[in-house]
Formats: structure tokens, sequence, C-alpha cells
């Protein structure tokens, strides 16, 4: 569990991290970030983050790691900076719109495989909204984080967009895909706005 404090430290990190490139200068330097992971340890251990950014309400960007392989702190930044300036469903974000985004972290567990028979003994698994799912198929791969089910509450709608986000066609769930679930610790800047 992370705690509040944390959070808001974590929000504050990946703000910085996309700041600093229309800043054209580093302001996470090595001092500061050493400086934090003294104040917060946990920043050092290895994490897997996604960074979502929105603005009023509508998807901006979201990039993140299925599988913790850098610092949590390294894989904050980079994330924030890629979700910002290298979704390749948006242009790059421009310095007008910065005051107008918000963002949301979430801290992955660990994905671990499903084991199922068919769609049916699938769906029977799948926990919406709990689930965070990984989807993998002929050398393809996708994921939807388990807020997605906010948006496509159904098993269907939710699976057949995972298939064609992985470049698959929507009934690839009768390929008998791999599938793994994980789970994520969710924050937003909104839940700290008085």
């Amino acid at each position: 569990m992370i705690d509040d404090k944390l959070k808001q430290i974590m929000l504050n990190i990946a703000r910085i991290a996309i700041k600093e490139e229309f800043l054209g200068h580093k302001e996470l330097t090595d001092e500061v970030k050493q400086r934090l992971i003294q104040m917060y340890p946990q920043l050092a251990k290895p994490g897997a983050v996604f960074v979502t950014i929105n603005e009023r309400s509508s998807l901006r960007g979201c990039i993140g790691s299925l599988v913790a392989h850098r610092p949590l702190i390294d894989d904050l930044i980079a994330n924030a900076k890629a979700a910002a300036f290298g979704d390749p469903r948006f242009p790059p974000l421009s310095p007008e719109e910065f005051d107008k985004i918000t963002i949301e972290i979430s801290v992955l567990g660990e994905p671990k495989p499903l084991e199922y028979k068919d769609i049916e003994d699938l769906r029977q698994k799948i926990r919406p909204g709990i689930d965070g799912v990984v989807l993998q198929l002929d050398g393809r791969q996708a994921t939807f984080l388990p807020q997605v089910w906010e948006e496509l509450p159904d098993f269907d709608s939710f699976f057949a967009h995972l298939c064609v986000k992985a470049g698959l066609p929507p009934n690839c769930l009768e390929y008998h895909p791999k599938i793994l679930v994980y789970q994520v610790e969710k924050f937003s800047e909104e839940d700290f706005k008085a």
C-alpha cells in the first residue's frame, strides 16, 4: 500500500517530469532524485507504473510498464514523459494544454497467467473492475488497466476492444490467447483536490 503523502509526491514527480520538457532543463536531477529516495525509500524499489493523462475527462495519453524492471522513480518519470509526448494515438502535449491536464498513476501488481478452458470459463474467472488484463497471441500483446472496465463494462466489448488494440481481430478470444491478470493501486490529482 502507498500512503497518501507518497501518492502526492509521485503525482508531483510525474507533473514535474512533463513540465521539464517545456522548460528545456532538468528539474529532477540525480541529486533531487536521491533526496526523494532518502525521504521515500519505496521509490528506489523496482516498480511498474502506468501514467494516464486526461484533459477535461478525455484520455490524452497513457503509457506504462507491465513488469517492474527499474526503480519506481525512474519508471514513473519515463512513463509520465512517454504518456505526454510519446503516445502514438495523440499528438505531443503542448505547453498550452499542460495546465488543463489531470494525471493519474496506476502502480501495477505482477501480472499472473490465468488458466482457462474456453471463453465461458474465462468469463467466470475475470473480475471486471478489479483485474487488469494482458492478452498475448501470435507475438502480439495489449493490455487494459482495470479502470477500462468503467468504459467497457461488458465482457464481450472489453475483450473485442482489447483484441483490436493488440492488432488482432475482435473475436481473437476464439483462438485461446494467453491471458494474464494484475491489479493496480490507482490514484489521481483529482483525489487530492480540496
